[in-house]
């Protein structure tokens, strides 16, 4: 088992596999909101791409939130599970939705800043986490850069459980995985550093980073 300082040196690891992606025009790294971000940092950062977050609000079913029905992204996008959301009382949907959306919209504006929308057409779009645990939100931000257009989708993480790999590859272009540990536990296990990243630093990140 291998752990890292922190996410940035995660961030390291990740682009030894990803080298046929640097100097692509058309590649833009996306962090996932938070813990993503400091590892997309430098992922974008060495493949001279430009860095962006992509906000994704999982859709969790309200006895069990863990258990994703659907996702929620920018512009309006919405992905549902139909066969897990017809098993949920509407009202309760309309009820999740709500919640999420409201957080969505919140940390879109925050984010975002004044910086144009999100647009994915044509592009090859990495998507980058500090690790994959069940590897829901992950899925659907595959589901949601699909929405916004992206040609090519690629999710790139430090760490991830076999299940959670097996669950992309069939969903994603590509993924790549540094590691899966058999016995994977928890995404904070591999980290000597894990603290909560912060509103603060994503938008400091997106502030220092090249867009395109």
């Amino acid at each position: 088992m291998t752990t890292y300082r922190n996410r940035a040196e995660a961030g390291k690891a990740i682009v030894d596999r990803l080298g046929g992606l640097t100097g692509q025009p058309d590649v833009v790294v996306l962090g996932l909101v938070r813990g993503g971000v400091p590892v997309a940092q430098v992922v974008a950062d060495r493949l001279g791409a430009p860095l962006d977050v992509l906000v994704v609000r999982k859709l969790g079913m309200p006895w069990a939130p863990e258990v994703a029905f659907g996702a929620l992204g920018p512009a309006n996008v919405r992905v549902l599970n139909d066969a897990v959301a017809s098993r949920i009382d509407p009202d309760e949907i309309a009820q999740v939705v709500r919640r999420e959306q409201t957080e969505l919209d919140r940390r879109e504006q925050l984010y975002r800043a004044g910086r144009p929308p999100l647009d994915l057409t044509g592009r090859t779009a990495v998507v980058v986490d500090d690790g994959l645990a069940t590897g829901a939100t992950a899925r659907a931000a595959v589901q949601v850069a699909r929405h916004l257009g992206a040609r090519r989708v690629v999710v790139a993480v430090p760490v991830g459980s076999q299940e959670a790999y097996d669950m992309l590859a069939a969903e994603a272009d590509q993924v790549v995985c540094v590691q899966t540990p058999p016995d994977f536990g928890a995404v904070s296990r591999y980290y000597d550093d894990f603290h909560e990243v912060s509103d603060q630093e994503v938008t400091g990140a997106l502030a220092g980073a090249s867009s395109g």
